[in-house]
């Protein structure tokens, strides 16, 4: 049994930086798929908090990018047209309500923060704030490397997809200020 989130939290992320690249070279590049993994890592274990969680998902699959292509217009490139169809195998490890949580997460701050400080008591991580300061605060070259990533009315279809449940979620998971749907 799969309790290791990584293969769906590579996916997710890849598709995120697929999906909102970066401009500007291979550091900018760097740059943008660490915000994005960073997003998805938070939104990944808010998903699936237990092992248990983790290992069904890994049984069950994730439902892959199908729904997210459509959405952002990519269902062309990602149906498989390319001549070798493994190429793009990857996309079924992509997790949707992933995908929609990470978006809410880069483009709010104000969540971001909530969502990183939900994770503090869960014994995944010793410090939350340190090991996800590009989400949390990032700076003018990181700003410019996800310019993409991070524009809330690109995302907005995306992250509108499971809006609510995030909100769900860290509301259940305890006090904090208050989220606005």
């Amino acid at each position: 049994m799969l309790e290791d989130l990584s293969p769906l939290i590579a996916a997710t992320a890849q598709w995120l930086t697929a999906a909102y690249p970066a401009s500007g070279g291979a550091l900018a590049c760097a740059l943008c798929e660490v915000q994005a993994r960073q997003a998805v890592t938070v939104a990944a274990w808010l998903r699936y908090p237990t092992p248990v969680d983790a290992a069904l998902v890994g049984m069950a699959g994730p439902g892959g990018s199908g729904r997210l292509d459509r959405v952002t217009g990519a269902d062309g490139i990602a149906s498989g047209d390319a001549a070798d169809p493994d190429e793009h195998a990857w996309r079924t490890w992509v997790d949707e309500v992933v995908a929609s949580w990470a978006a809410c997460l880069l483009t709010d701050p104000v969540l971001a923060g909530r969502a990183v400080a939900a994770l503090a008591g869960s014994g995944r991580t010793a410090h939350p704030e340190a090991e996800f300061r590009r989400l949390l605060g990032p700076d003018e070259q990181d700003r410019r490397a996800a310019a993409l990533l991070r524009h809330p009315d690109l995302l907005a279809p995306v992250a509108a997809l499971h809006r609510a449940q995030l909100l769900d979620r860290l509301e259940r998971l305890g006090p904090g200020p208050a989220l606005a749907a």
